[in-house]
């Protein structure tokens, strides 16, 4: 990755732009403010504040560097979940064969920091978009862009853009998860017929197949597992009517985070194929796991001896008001915490700098700036303290946080982490 560029980001200047730093810190770089390892509970910072752990993301990081060797796969992790290059330059660090991303913007933002590869889990049909990526392709040899293609008419939009383009754009099938699923080529034939749309499309090369068995309807092991099958099948089908003749590798993709155990299963009896596979797997939420929703859904749970995610994230909370024995409110709300598949949890209260359980305290609702507490008799709180909430979905928490501190266990802040939403 561009280490000039990633190095740039710790010399921008802290300012209100980034909710929750010190306001002492305004003019510092935030590579100074990072290397005064100030703490985030006595060093300023301004509630309400996120923060990741750093013993955790590391954890993260390399339980699943491991489980992809294991498992033989290649890793592309999903971007859109942090939208943060230093991140990525970790993952990459930890093993990933590059970043997979959703649309245009995304791919530019990592381009700006060196990405090499790009996997697009997206049909990319904007003209605009495409011209860019040719030039980006021409001007780096070492660039390499594979994204989806799901229609006749997707591919003749981009064959247009790309007219002329010195290197061809590699596309990939996407075989839909099934009737009333996402997106994706709902049916086998459909799939050849794209196929043959792209062979006569200069400026493309087909590349493998791919698809996402998290949208599969219904979802059980033996559906993922049944789906992708169907997926493998369509690999060895193509394969066999000469489609992955100009390629060095055939790539075959899938892996949300919650299915990732099936993927490699099923992956492991990919056959011998006319090019060596590339298995890539895309599971994003990982690095920062979380406490709901992904903690519910790992792969994790069903195989434990294969080691556990941990939830990295840690939005911080003061009570502003006690109206009454069964209710209390901090200052964080929807402009601060994810709420789109579960509520905060209240996981810890800080007192004079005591961290306890939180004990009795349930988030029942958010506003805009608040979070309603329901608290029963046992909860001990009032108005000052801090209350630490888990938060579920990676994928809305981070979009709401330019700048997230990363903090030690003691709360020693070691470094900022920018995002680009």
């Amino acid at each position: 990755m561009g280490t000039e560029a990633l190095a740039r980001l710790a010399e921008e200047r802290v300012d209100h732009r980034f909710k929750g730093l010190p306001p002492d810190a305004d003019g510092l770089t935030v590579g100074e403010l990072a290397a005064q390892r100030r703490n985030l509970f006595t060093g300023g910072f301004a509630t309400p504040v996120l923060a990741l752990s750093a013993e955790r993301l590391e954890h993260n990081l390399k339980l699943m560097e491991t489980y992809a060797a294991r498992h033989g796969l290649a890793f592309a992790p999903h971007g859109k979940t942090t939208m943060a290059p230093q991140l990525f330059q970790r993952q990459i660090d930890h093993g990933a064969w590059g970043i997979t991303l959703a649309v245009p913007h995304q791919v530019r933002v990592a381009r700006a920091f060196g990405v090499e590869r790009v996997f697009l889990a997206n049909e990319l049909v904007d003209a605009a978009a495409l011209r860019w990526i040719a030039a980006e392709l021409t001007a780096d040899p070492a660039f390499r862009l594979v994204c989806y293609v799901d229609s006749v008419r997707g591919v003749e939009l981009m064959g247009a853009a790309l007219a002329g383009a010195a290197r061809p754009v590699d596309v990939v099938v996407e075989l839909a998860a099934g009737e009333g699923a996402r997106t994706g080529v709902r049916t086998e034939a459909q799939c050849a017929a794209v196929a043959d749309a792209v062979a006569a499309v200069p400026e493309l090369r087909l590349a493998g197949v791919a698809g996402y068995e998290g949208e599969v309807p219904q979802a059980t092991p033996e559906r993922v597992r049944a789906w992708l099958r169907r997926l493998v099948a369509l690999a060895v089908d193509l394969d066999k009517a000469g489609h992955f003749g100009g390629v060095d590798e055939i790539v075959v993709s899938a892996g949300g985070s919650a299915w990732f155990d099936a993927v490699a299963e099923v992956f492991a009896e990919i056959p011998e194929l006319s090019s060596p596979v590339l298995k890539l797997l895309r599971s994003g939420a990982y690095i920062s796991h979380d406490d709901g929703h992904y903690r519910r859904l790992t792969p994790f749970n069903r195989v434990p001896e294969e080691g556990a995610l941990e939830p990295a994230f840690r939005l911080w909370t003061q009570v502003v008001s006690r109206p009454s024995a069964e209710q209390a409110f901090v200052n964080a709300g929807k402009r601060d915490a994810a709420y789109d598949l579960d509520l905060p949890v209240a996981q810890v209260v800080r007192r004079d700098g005591v961290e306890r359980p939180a004990t009795g305290i349930e988030v029942t609702a958010l506003s805009d700036q608040h979070a309603w507490l329901r608290t029963s008799p046992e909860a001990d709180l009032e108005v000052g303290d801090w209350v630490g909430l888990g938060l579920s979905h990676p994928c809305t928490s981070f979009d709401k946080w330019p700048l997230i501190p990363v903090a030690e266990a003691d709360g020693t802040v070691v470094d900022c982490v920018r995002t680009f939403f």
